[in-house]
């Protein structure tokens, strides 16, 4: 007799996942099949590039087989690609630390109780708003824009307190060669990033608050009935219930860094393309960059995946 309830639990329970998938698939059909239809074949013409030579005349595009010239190209003979390919790297794993503590923490102060809450959460979903393409492209496009920051810039004092400030350490802990001058300057370098953080991280609050508010309020009850302080139920209740959420805001940042219009290698494939009419070497370069970033998403979503607390 339990043996048959154990079997009819395991039943009920496969027949609720199944059905929780198949209205997932349901859900994302409308992206598989535009996927399928506008994006498969350009992807195979793109990866046919890259193993070309395109030539461009009257009767349109003539694709000369090269092997691997393109790639020999990119990785050894350009002198630019791999140094931004590091730079690229460097700057989107720190950055992308900082915006997810930075998206984590304003969530954790957003959930709170307070006056003014919903007029705080519509202050920080704007950076979503504002990191639209039309507005994005007004600041980067807009000549106004353009000589507007050129005028605060000439205007202002370099010599600012946080520019003394960080002359100060990293000159007294080894100079920019030092580890600590290395790690100040690092430091540093986020805090004059600290505009494109709070851009990139609208969407990153959003998915924490989300599951912030999913947690059961009992559970910091029993904590605070056994004695816990707040410090111990934010790292014994609050991160492990909220885990699985930073492996997907990580993704989510990764992708979000790689596909900014001003990332230096995304200029450069877009000049070989547009400018220069090197659609096979633009392709190459592409397809090196996504293989890159898919190689980066997979190596850090398998790391954090191993402290990620997984719950019923």
């Amino acid at each position: 007799m339990p043996q048959l309830k154990n079997k009819l639990s395991l039943k009920r329970k496969v027949g609720l996942t199944g059905r929780r998938a198949v209205y997932g698939y349901i859900f994302i059909l409308p992206f598989i099949i535009g996927f399928i239809v506008f994006m498969v074949r350009p992807l195979a013409q793109s990866l046919h590039m890259s193993f070309s030579e395109v030539v461009i005349s009257n009767q349109g595009f003539a694709l000369n087989w090269n092997d691997y010239a393109n790639y020999k190209r990119a990785l050894t003979v350009d002198p630019e690609f791999n140094r931004m390919l590091v730079n690229s790297i460097t700057t989107m794993l720190y950055r992308s630390i900082a915006t997810i503590v930075f998206s984590f923490f304003v969530a954790l102060l957003l959930n709170q109780k307070f006056k003014g809450r919903t007029l705080a959460r519509s202050i920080f979903f704007l950076a979503v708003i504002l990191s639209s393409g039309v507005l994005v492209g007004l600041e980067y496009s807009n000549t106004l824009m353009a000589q507007l920051k050129e005028t605060i810039e000439e205007a202002g004092n370099s010599n600012t307190i946080t520019t003394v400030l960080e002359n100060i350490l990293v000159s007294n802990t080894g100079g920019v060669n030092g580890v600590s001058g290395k790690v100040f300057k690092t430091l540093f370098e986020i805090i004059d990033s600290i505009y494109d953080v709070a851009m990139a991280s609208g969407i990153q609050i959003i998915i924490f608050l989300s599951g912030l508010q999913n947690i059961s309020p009992s559970m910091y009850e029993a904590a605070q009935m056994e004695g816990c302080t707040s410090w111990e139920s934010l790292w014994k209740i609050t991160v492990p219930m909220v885990s699985p959420l930073m492996l997907v805001c990580w993704i989510y940042t990764i992708v979000d860094f790689f596909m900014k219009t001003d990332n230096q290698i995304m200029k450069k494939i877009n000049d070989q393309m547009v400018i220069q009419l090197n659609y096979g070497y633009s392709s190459a370069l592409a397809w090196i960059y996504f293989v890159v970033c898919m190689l980066l998403i997979g190596l850090t979503s398998l790391i954090i995946s191993k402290v990620v607390y997984n719950y019923d």
